[in-house]
């Protein structure tokens, strides 16, 4: 089960970097003509206990809204942190069990 937890944990928090990292992406790409935006998807990984996540290029150009960058790295910032702190509690109830069984 821990190990569960702490791969739910890690993989939520690659999967909110690979956001961050797609999001600067599109930033600096702003002013590219033709660009099309980089988005990441993310599902279950039911096999392998916490979410896979892709990077795929939109279909269409549609130009970066800078805006929505914005709050897409503010919202995977908090993704980030959501997973990092599940992590915490993790190692946390693992030392309190470890604490008990002394």
């Amino acid at each position: 089960m821990a190990n569960s937890i702490s791969s739910i944990g890690a993989s939520g928090m690659q999967a909110a970097q690979m956001r961050l990292d797609a999001s600067a992406n599109n930033v600096a790409n702003a002013n590219t003509p033709g660009y099309r935006r980089l988005v990441v998807s993310q599902e279950a990984a039911v096999d392998a206990a916490g979410v896979r996540a892709t990077v795929q290029r939109e279909q269409e150009a549609q130009g970066v809204a800078l805006e929505k960058e914005a709050v897409e790295q503010i919202a995977a910032t908090y993704a980030f942190k959501a997973s990092l702190q599940t992590v915490r509690a993790q190692d946390q109830m693992m030392g309190a069990l470890l604490d008990v069984k002394a």
